[in-house]
Parts: C-alpha cells; structure tokens; sequence
C-alpha cells in the first residue's frame, strides 16, 4: 500500500493528475462556503434542521450541504445528474436520440451538449423555484424573515448566482474528467458527502466522553459498519460471465475469430440510481406535506408515516429500489441489441442458438441477478437508518405490541448515534473510490509497463 502511494508521487505524470484533482476539489469546497447575497444565515439554519427529512435534506446531501446553506453552489451537480438521467429516458422513447447513442464518439458529444442545455433549464428552474420559497418563509425562529430584501432584484440575483455555480462545477468535473483522475462529476458528489464525516466522528466522540454511547453499542457499530462497507465491495465487484464462442472467419487470405471470451453481467448494473430515484420519490410527499393547505389530516398522517424508523416508509423505500432497479437495468442494458451484435460478428453462447434465443437467455440471467443486486442495494440504504433511528415496532397493526414485548430494544430504538451513516451515501463514497482507486491503478500498471518493454528493447540493442 505505502509503496504504491510512493509510486503515485514518483511517476510525474499521475502526480500531476492526482494534484490537480485535489486543487479542482479545493476549489469547490472554498466556493462552499461563499453564501448567496441578500439570505439571513441564521434564520436559515433554523430551516434546515426542519427540513431535514424532506426533498431539502436529499439534495442537501448530493449538494455537500450547500442548499442548507445557500451558496453559490446550492443547486450543486443534481441539475445535471437530473439532465442526465432524462436524456438517457429519452433514448428509449425518441429514435433520434437512439441513433446519436449509436453513432460512438460524435454521438456522445451531441448528447452531452443536450445535457448540457438541460442542466441550465433545469438550474433556471429550480433557482427561480427557490428564490420564491425563501421570500416565504417569513416566520422562522421567533419572526426572522429569510430574505432581507425581497423583490425581483434578488429573484434575478439567486437565478444567476445559482446557475452560474451549477456551471461552474459542472465545468470543474470536466476538467477533472479530462486532465485528473477518476470520474469529475463523482468525485465532486463524494467531496461533498465525506466533508462531513470529521464532524460526525467528532460528534461520535463527545457522545462516548458524556457517556450517551456506551462501548457495546460502538463495538456493534464498528463491527456493522464494517461489515457493510464489506459486502457493498464485494457485491460492486460481483458479476456473471456469460461465455461467447466466436467462429473462425476466412477474409482474403487471413483468418480471424475462433476465440472464446465473456459478457460480464454486473450483479449492481443500476448502481446506485434505483436509491437516488427512490429517495427522490419518497421525499417528494414529505414535501407537499409541508404545504399550508395540507396541514392536519392527510398531510399530518403523510409527516408522521414517511419519516425513517416507520414500517411504511421502509417498505415503500425497498419495494421503490427494486423497481427502479429493474426499471434502470431495462434501459442501459438491452439484452436484443447485445444478440444482435454478437450474430453479426459470428459470436455465439455455447449450447444457445444466435438471435432471439441468445436474448431471451441474457435477459434470464440478467432478470435474477438484478433481483440479488436490488435486495442488496435496498438492505445497504435501509440497514444504516435502523442503526440511528430504529424501527417503530408499535406502529404496525396487530402485531406490534407482541413483537414489541419480544424485540431487542437496541433493534427498535435503534442505536442512539447521530453519525454520518446514510445508506446513498455509503454506496457512493464506496462506489465512487473503487473507480478512482482502479483508474489509479490502471495508470500505475501502464507506466510500470512501459518501462519494462523500454529495458527489453535496450538488451536486444547491446545484443
């Protein structure tokens, strides 16, 4: 390990890379902490807290906690992952963006250009939508109003202030992408999550130093932990190979195929969209609850179900995952196109006839091992809310009181901590440093490579 960090800071190259990642990641946290002209900090932090189990609080968390705030970067990179994941809906359903994702490279760009227009309609909206929702709130924490001055000055000024930052990142992530390391737009996700975990072990401390946290419940937290981060490393990396056989071919007078290899199916193909989709889901009548219209009655009921540790909100939130991972799996993977390829290029599926037996023969496959891969992603984001907040056993009809008198408290209560442990953001920070630590090592295996053949050829010189 402590050999191949020497080795990142010793070939130029990668350093260069791995510092300019750093420098671009330093320079959107320094952005973090600008906040948005004309906004009341204190009575905004009040807000926060009482919209943490909202629509708020999730793209709080992509937004690395610039939307409690109201940065310059309060929208963050979801304007853009939203773009994106509505263009890669319409390219199921619009034949013209079907073909542009067929055409390689020139295709792709003409794509990310549509990205990039709806990332500033998106940004439009969403900056408007928020200018209007801070001039109402005019009664937080004892009458403080949020806006110092409301009026169409600072609607214009949130509108380009946000979507000015919303670009300005996303041009980061570019950057990173082309002359860093790794995946920009993830990493600029994952510096925004873990930014806040020396706060949460910080808070962890105190807790065990005032005695709220005693040494069994952390032993059962690291173990768990773990024990988690574990199995989300070993089920990223879990995949079913398909072995293809290709035919030999006669062309002129050379010979081509005759080779065996495989379709890697991964157990996780959705990654961790199906919770981002779910999250967004289940957030959205949290959010329409705080209506004024809707207070008492159906909103109340809405607020007091939909939150975590009740049973109803668990099981929508998992049965959401799975449906989303399949829903997800059906438009990035098409098993027709895949069979389709593979008979044109004479490949085959030993003991599978080509075409649309081929198809139907990925498609089973690829059908249970999403269901392995969406139970795991629903357990990963659902596990880690029980150990903070619990499950509320009482709340189930019937059975509650029964299951109650038998149920371990540290189940149902949870475990008391107030650490940074969400399930999203466990599959991301895992997800997003296993890509960057194999493009890592892919650079060091290159450069270790090409130094090889260059000593190789030098002895065949003095030979």
């Amino acid at each position: 390990m402590l050999d191949s960090l020497r080795n990142i800071f010793t070939i130029s190259d990668l350093r260069r890379r791995v510092l300019f990642t750093l420098a671009i990641l330093a320079i959107y946290r320094f952005g973090s902490v600008i906040p948005t002209p004309g906004v009341n900090t204190a009575a905004l932090a009040v807000l926060a807290e009482q919209m943490a189990g909202t629509m708020f609080g999730l793209y709080n968390m992509f937004s690395g906690g610039n939307l409690a705030q109201v940065t310059i970067f309060a929208l963050g990179i979801m304007p853009y992952i939203s773009a994106s994941i509505i263009l890669q809906l319409l390219t199921v359903v619009w034949p013209y963006l079907e073909r542009l994702s067929k055409e390689g490279e020139l295709g792709r760009r003409k794509i990310t250009q549509y990205t990039r227009y709806g990332t500033l309609v998106l940004c439009g909206v969403q900056a408007m939508a928020i200018a209007f929702w801070l001039e109402s709130q005019t009664d937080i924490s004892g009458g403080l109003p949020l806006v110092d001055n409301p009026g169409w000055a600072f609607k214009a000024m949130v509108l380009l202030t946000l979507t000015t930052g919303t670009c300005f990142i996303m041009w980061l992530g570019e950057q990173i992408t082309e002359r860093g390391i790794g995946n920009g737009m993830s990493l600029i996700i994952f510096a925004g999550i873990v930014v806040n975990f020396p706060a949460g072990v910080l808070n962890t401390i105190d807790q065990m130093r005032t005695g709220q946290i005693g040494l069994i419940r952390m032993l059962i937290l690291l173990i768990v932990m773990i024990l988690i981060i574990g199995g989300v490393v070993f089920i990223e990396r879990g995949q079913r190979r398909v072995a293809v056989q290709y035919a030999k071919r006669v062309v002129g007078r050379k010979m081509y195929g005759g080779t065996s290899t495989f379709i890697p199916l991964k157990v996780n193909t959705g990654g961790v969209i199906p919770v981002i989709f779910a999250s967004s889901l289940l957030a959205f009548p949290a959010t329409i609850a705080q209506l004024p219209m809707l207070q008492g009655g159906v909103g109340q009921w809405i607020t007091d179900n939909m939150v975590n540790g009740m049973p109803l909100y668990y099981l929508l939130y998992m049965g959401g995952i799975i449906f989303f991972a399949y829903f997800y799996t059906a438009i990035i993977f098409n098993p027709d196109d895949v069979a389709e390829n593979m008979r044109k290029y004479g490949g085959f599926v030993p003991g599978i006839r080509p075409g649309k037996r081929t198809a139907e023969y990925i498609d089973t496959i690829l059908t249970r091992i999403t269901l392995v891969g969406a139970i795991y992603l629903a357990t990963v984001a659902v596990l880690p809310d029980l150990m903070i907040v619990g499950f509320q056993v009482d709340a189930i009809p019937f059975i509650g009181d029964s299951l109650d008198a038998v149920t371990p408290r540290f189940i149902t209560d949870g475990l008391g901590i107030t650490f940074y442990f969400g399930g999203t953001s466990l599959l991301i920070i895992v997800g997003v440093s296993m890509d960057t630590v194999q493009q890592v090592e892919s650079q060091l295996l290159m450069r270790h490579y090409d130094g090889f053949m260059r000593k190789t050829r030098i002895k065949g010189r003095r030979g």
